[in-house]
């Protein structure tokens, strides 16, 4: 049975969830759906983007609006224009039983004369820009004093923006009587002081804690060197084919500057920001949507707003100067229930800003390497030899194939497939071969740390690399990869630094516990000073392999 009748819902409204193929609400509609359905409170919901709000206030709202009054009963205030469509798509979809529902979306860019025009014909549900409804409100195109329902959606990002003297504009034409619903991924003090100043007495609803990470996504951060950070950008797009992202940069000219660059350089790319017009900005935001793009790059602002569920990385090409931006960057991605990565390209010296982040966010953000030129030419090598396994054979060379054997005739196995890879190199997988080393030393990584190796009897033919193993080590221990330096696996056993601190730990977790059928084993060997030990045996905090979300 789908769980979304259980939530109250009225069957209409639930074969229309079918339909979409829901059947499991998440945690925020499970909580606010039974809630707003009373219809009997003033309601904030706190949640993560990505965690299912539209539908959490989406679906209350196509319940009650009755379609057969004309006027409008419910308006939904969102920052930007794509916001405003996704919500009003989403709606149409939830309302398709509901017979003679009207729902329009309204922002600015778009002709005002079409939407004035709509607007007259009678609309239940207005999904709006301030901007664009402040405009139509001072034309007298818009009727909001009999509205019912109040919805303030991505609250913060909206005051971010500054539209707080639009939302306070708007919120005094309204109704005493109405409800207010504020949906907010973060609670500042301005959303704070909406919620007092035009709700009353409010439920609260928090989904996880407030101001914290999405549990889908892996916090992570590299430290580069400002002069380094744009190879460390492509180290990470050409380590992994599979990466479709978003790249965060503090102005419009570095954003513009960057997506040249890397347009230049052979990547499918373009830049999202506020030089941009309306017709631009959708043309760009098309071609990112259906994968023309494969990374966009775009400023904080610019980029509010952007709701694309297949996202798997969110590089920030440096820290936001206003911390509260990193969880509205972090939050393109991680979403629906998909696991996503959202990766700090840090300052050496941008370690404090790191750990204020983890307390802000209550997480832990995880140090990981720069992928080297060599292991970026070996990814690429195997893969194109594993393209060459799965191909199918084409029976237009079958004829052909006692010639071609004759071509290499006297050729060895291991030579054919040594000059084969050889062909198979471009120039720019000649290039890797020749990288320089980039991953930076913080502060806290030249440390004097003293350090453990131990031997344990699992390899790569048990795990998957080394973030495999970091990974096993973490869950069955309970310590951090923080905790975990330098790593030297081979197929059957691996050599790896723990802090002296946390190794005793580690022996305790594994010794005589199975895996795969056979009993693990750790031996101890002599505690290395890092700071006093030779390059090849420098210890290194935590560090583990980007991998694709």
């Amino acid at each position: 049975m789908n769980e979304f009748i259980a939530l109250g819902l009225s069957r209409p409204v639930v074969n229309a969830i079918e339909k979409l193929g829901f059947e499991r609400p998440t945690t925020i509609q499970t909580q606010a759906i039974p809630k707003l359905l009373q219809n009997d409170t003033d309601f904030i919901g706190l949640a993560q983007t990505g965690t299912g709000k539209t539908a959490a206030f989406g679906l209350p709202l196509v319940e009650m609006v009755n379609p057969s009054l004309p006027e409008t009963q419910a308006l939904i205030l969102a920052p930007t224009r794509e916001l405003c469509l996704q919500v009003s798509r989403e709606l149409d979809l939830f309302g398709q039983f509901q017979q003679g529902l009207r729902i329009l979306p309204v922002y600015g860019g778009a002709d005002i004369g079409k939407q004035i025009r709509e607007l007259k014909k009678g609309i239940h549900i207005i999904a709006a820009t301030p901007g664009r409804l402040r405009d139509l409100m001072r034309r007298k195109a818009v009727d909001i004093s009999r509205i019912q329902y109040v919805v303030l959606d991505e609250a913060d990002e909206m005051l971010n923006m500054g539209f707080k003297e639009e939302i306070d504009e708007i919120l005094q034409e309204t109704p005493e009587s109405k409800l207010t619903w504020l949906f907010s991924a973060t609670m500042p003090e301005e959303v704070r002081r909406i919620s007092n100043q035009y709700m009353v007495k409010p439920f609260e609803l928090s989904v996880g804690q407030p101001n914290t990470g999405n549990d889908d996504i892996d916090h992570q951060y590299v430290s580069v060197r400002p002069k380094d950070r744009y190879e460390a950008l492509r180290r990470f797009l050409d380590y992994d084919k599979e990466v479709y992202g978003l790249v965060f940069c503090r102005t419009r000219r570095d954003a513009g500057e960057l997506a040249e660059q890397l347009s230049r350089d052979g990547y499918r790319t373009d830049a999202l920001h506020g030089d941009l017009s309306q017709a631009q900005r959708d043309r760009v935001m098309e071609r990112f949507r259906s994968r023309h793009l494969r990374v966009l790059i775009a400023t904080d602002v610019a980029a509010r707003g952007i709701d694309i569920d297949n996202i798997t990385h969110v590089f920030h090409y440096n820290i936001p100067e206003d911390l509260n931006f990193y969880t509205h960057r972090s939050g393109r991605t991680g979403r629906a229930g998909r696991k996503g990565i959202s990766l700090v390209l840090a300052h050496p010296k941008d370690l404090v800003l790191i750990r204020r982040l983890e307390k802000r966010l209550k997480t832990q953000f995880s140090p990981v390497e720069i992928p080297s030129g060599q292991e970026i030419f070996e990814k690429r090598l195997m893969g194109f030899f594993q393209r060459i396994k799965k191909t199918e054979g084409h029976q237009a060379i079958q004829p052909l194939l006692p010639q071609l054997m004759q071509e290499v005739e006297g050729l060895s196995r291991e030579e054919l497939i040594h000059r084969l890879a050889s062909m198979t190199m471009s120039r720019g997988m000649k290039a890797h071969l020749n990288g320089k080393e980039l991953n930076a030393k913080s502060k806290a990584s030249r440390s004097s740390t003293n350090g453990i190796e131990l031997f344990i009897n699992i390899g790569t033919f048990d795990v998957e690399g080394k973030s495999g193993f970091l990974s096993l080590v973490c869950n069955q221990s309970g310590i951090t990869g923080s905790n975990i330096g330098k790593i030297d696996m081979s197929s059957k056993h691996t050599f790896f630094h723990v802090e002296e601190a946390a190794a005793e730990k580690v022996i305790q977790a594994f010794n005589g516990s199975q895996f795969q059928g056979r009993e693990l084993r750790v031996n101890a060997g002599k505690p290395k000073n890092t700071k006093k030990s030779n390059k090849k045996k420098t210890f290194k905090k935590g560090k583990k392999k980007f991998q694709r979300a």
